[in-house]
Order: C-alpha cells, then sequence, then structure tokens
C-alpha cells in the first residue's frame, strides 16, 4: 500500500469527521440565536477563506489539519460590540449552551448512523461465514466448532456474512464474555454452540483474535495471480495477472496456501521465483513487505489469488436491508459500538484493559488506507466506526473536551452558579495535560508497532 494512498485516505476521513462535528456546535448555535464568526477546518494560519457576507460567518481551511473549531461570539475571550451582545454564547441559558456543545458529539453519532444506513440500505457482497479448521486449545476447539460449520446467528441475530458474524461475535463477546452462536454443520443439522472467554483474556482484547480460533474456510486454489496492488512488491518485482506461480526458492508450489505461507514466513527477505506466462517461463525476485501480525512480523507482496468463478459465485453472498430496517440495524449498530468503546475505555482506566489497546495517527492512517483497498463498504464502515470512537471521546468528562464543558454545565446547575473562571482554567489546564499525555502515548505505540 502507497504511502501517498495512505495519507489521502486519511486525510479524507479526518475531514469528514471533523467537519460533521463542528457542524454540529455551528448548526445549532446557528438555530438557537447565537453568532458564529468562524468555522475552521484545522488550526494555525487559514490556507483558503470564504465568507458570504461582511459580518457573517468566514469559513476557513488551516494548515494544522489534526482537529477544527468554531469561533462564536464570547465576552470571554474579548470585546464583543454592544449590538452583537444578545447573540454572545456566553450570555445564552444553561439549556442553549448545554446543547450547542453537545452537538459535536451528538453529530458524530448522527454521521455513523448515515453512514451504517447507507452501507446496509445500498447493501455488501461478502462471504458465507463458513469455518475451516478448528486449532486445538482454542476457544472454538472448547466450544465444540468443527470444520466447515457455517454460522447462521449469533445471539439471535442473522450473520449471513463472515464480516457481520465476526463483527457480531467478537462485540458480545467483549461485552458480556459469553455469546451463542447457531451454525450448521457439514452434515446440514442446526446446533448451538457457546463461546465463553474468561475475563483475563478479555483484558488483553489485542490477542483475542488468536485465541478464539475462528477461520474463515479456505478452498486449494491454484497458485494462479488475479491482480496485484499498485505499488506493490507483487507489482514491483513484475508479477503479472496470470502469472503461473512454479517455484519458490526452488520449492515447488501446488497451492496458493503453499505460496501465502512462504511469503508470511520472508517477512523483508527476497525470494527468488519462478512463474509460467504465456507459456514461457520467467524468472523473478520479491521482497515482501514486512507488516505487524499477532505474533511478529510476516511478509506481504500485494497479491491477490485467481478464483474460479463457480466457487465465487458459491462462497458470495450479498446482504441488504430495506429503508427502515437498514436504519433500525443503523442505529443498533451504532449504539452498541459506542458503549463497546465506553466500556473499553473502563477497562483501561481501572487497569483491567492494557493501553496497547490506544490507536493514534499512524494505526488509524493504516487503517484508512486498508480500508479504502478493501472497498467502498469497508472504506464507509471504518468512518463511521471512527466517527463513533470520535463522539465518545469528546463526551468523556476531561476539561477542554466537550465532556468535560458538559461537566461544568452539569455542576452550575446544581449548584446555581457557575464554577469560578479560575476553577475552571486550572481544570482545563489539567485536562490539557491529560489529552497531551495520551495523544504521546498513543504516538508512542504506533511507533513501537511499526517496530516491532
Amino acid at each position: 500500500m502507497s504511502l501517498i494512498h495512505t495519507i489521502f485516505y486519511f486525510l479524507v476521513a479526518l475531514a469528514l469527521l471533523i467537519a460533521a462535528h463542528e457542524f454540529g456546535h455551528y448548526w445549532v448555535a446557528r438555530r438557537l440565536g447565537v453568532k458564529v464568526l468562524r468555522f475552521s477546518l484545522g488550526f494555525g494560519t487559514p490556507l483558503l477563506r470564504w465568507q458570504r457576507k461582511p459580518d457573517g460567518t468566514e469559513f476557513t481551511l488551516s494548515a494544522i489539519p489534526i482537529g477544527g473549531y468554531v469561533r462564536m461570539v464570547d465576552e470571554r475571550e474579548g470585546a464583543v460590540a454592544p449590538a452583537d451582545l444578545p447573540y454572545a454564547f456566553n450570555r445564552q441559558s444553561l439549556p442553549v449552551r448545554f446543547a450547542i456543545v453537545a452537538a459535536g458529539p451528538v453529530f458524530n453519532f448522527l454521521l455513523a448512523i448515515l453512514l451504517y444506513w447507507g452501507v446496509f440500505m445500498a447493501g455488501e457482497t461478502g462471504i458465507r461465514p463458513v469455518l475451516g479448521p478448528v486449532e486445538a486449545g482454542t476457544f472454538a476447539a472448547e466450544a465444540g466448532f468443527e470444520p466447515e460449520d457455517e454460522i447462521l446467528a449469533v445471539d439471535g441475530d442473522p450473520t449471513p456474512t463472515w464480516g457481520l458474524a465476526m463483527g457480531k461475535i467478537f462485540e458480545r463477546v467483549m461485552d458480556e464474555g459469553v455469546v451463542q452462536v447457531e451454525v450448521k454443520t457439514s452434515a446440514g443439522g442446526r446446533v448451538l454452540r457457546t463461546l465463553s472467554i474468561p475475563a483475563h483474556v478479555l483484558d488483553a482484547p489485542e490477542a483475542l483474535g488468536d485465541r478464539l480460533g475462528l477461520q474463515p474456510w479456505q478452498p486449494e486454489l491454484a497458485p494462479v495471480i488475479e491482480r496485484t496492488e499498485p505499488g506493490s512488491p507483487a507489482e514491483r518485482a513484475g508479477m503479472k495477472p496470470g502469472d503461473l506461480l512454479l517455484s519458490a526458492d526452488g520449492e515447488t508450489l501446488r497451492s496458493w496456501r503453499q505460496w501465502v505461507d512462504i511469503v508470511r514466513a520472508h517477512p523483508g527477505r527476497m525470494i527468488g521465483l519462478v512463474v509460467e506466462r504465456d507459456g514461457v517461463h520467467v524468472s523473478l525476485e520479491i521482497r515482501p513487505d514486512a507488516v505487524n501480525g499477532p505474533n511478529g512480523q510476516v511478509g506481504r507482496i500485494g497479491a491477490v489469488a485467481r478464483i474460479p468463478d463457480s466457487l465465487r459465485a458459491a462462497m458470495e453472498v450479498e446482504y441488504r436491508l430495506g429503508v427502515i430496517s437498514a436504519l433500525g440495524a443503523a442505529v443498533e449498530r451504532t449504539g452498541d459500538y459506542a458503549w463497546l468503546s465506553l466500556k473499553m475505555i473502563g477497562r483501561m482506566l481501572v487497569g483491567k484493559a492494557t493501553v496497547d489497546n490506544l490507536s493514534g495517527p499512524i494505526s488509524i492512517a493504516q487503517y484508512a488506507g486498508q480500508s479504502a483497498k478493501a472497498g467502498l463498504a469497508q472504506f464507509v464502515k471504518f468512518l463511521a466506526l471512527i466517527s463513533v470512537s470520535l463522539g465518545v471521546l469528546n463526551l468523556l468528562p476531561v476539561p477542554v473536551l466537550d465532556g468535560g464543558h458538559l461537566m461544568f454545565y452539569l455542576i452550575e446547575a446544581v449548584k446555581g452558579g457557575p464554577l469560578s473562571e479560575r476553577t475552571q482554567l486550572l481544570a482545563q489546564q489539567v485536562g490539557l495535560f491529560i489529552l497531551i499525555a495520551l495523544m504521546a502515548l498513543a504516538f508512542m505505540l504506533d511507533i513501537e508497532r511499526l517496530f516491532s
């Protein structure tokens, strides 16, 4: 995956999520009679400006793309013209101020619902959730799962695709620790299997995937290239669609799985390859990229195997919902992910989950690029998930975040008056320190992941 591709989709995601959040503040402020001076995507020096009227809101695109802000008329931030005093934020009633501040996170949740709604209505193509080998010692093996079990439902919810099945299993396992999975066995019978995950495993969810032991069924495919990703090691090595892989470092290749195992075992190391192209044997050399896997670095070349049309038709399934059912599913998915995010934050705060679960800008950028590479539906679902996370994060009662301001307003409502400016300033300084420390920690974890 090229760096430019990753950065581009990261910036697209960032711009959309920030715009939705700040538009929430802006739209509610305008509707409730507060004058908005500036709506900015990014911080620092404005690069682009637009203003419809001389005394209207100025819209800017600024130099530092991490974040944004809405600046309203406010006596605490400078002198205000007498004509603008009725429209100053600080002169509004407590419910109005609360609504304006809460609107940012709320619009992030609304954006997630809208995105999920669109995906569910448009539909997406996935593979049937049929299990491959179930390794001994995994939780799947302990629950009695067998190869070629097809997952039909998770806790009663239908799961027609592999992505839906795994997403629902992880969501329910992280929330409850136990999940009921209905499967159709290879013999055609229907069986209910119970996955039960010990609490100490849930404390380190980054390792849950390996311990769970659920992996998709993979047919034996011939080692033939269908396509290569732009800028990938496969493309740089000169691989072409239709190439039949004959041998790697002198070892005869009989299946695509065998080739994948060789690539994964050679991160960053050169592999001598012989392919058959148009009846001619061609010698190539390829150096797989080293990428981080659950158990260390593995190799990746960015090539896709050719799948026979008959097999593709048998394994692919289309998942689509009607307008009303799609909206209900979108609201449910957003609520589930918000609760799961909040629960994970709580587990980290009390020491029941490691801070390794934090993702910084580098990890998020990688996820953005990877999801975009997987298709529009995957990228849209990634945007929805990050929008939920952003909404939850901003509602945390940390001064300088929206949740911190809402906490001040709740205190004001209880005591009948606002906290002193000195107390609020001190709390905001502490909140800023906490936020910077968390950002630094997430960035350090990102760097560690890159070089681990």
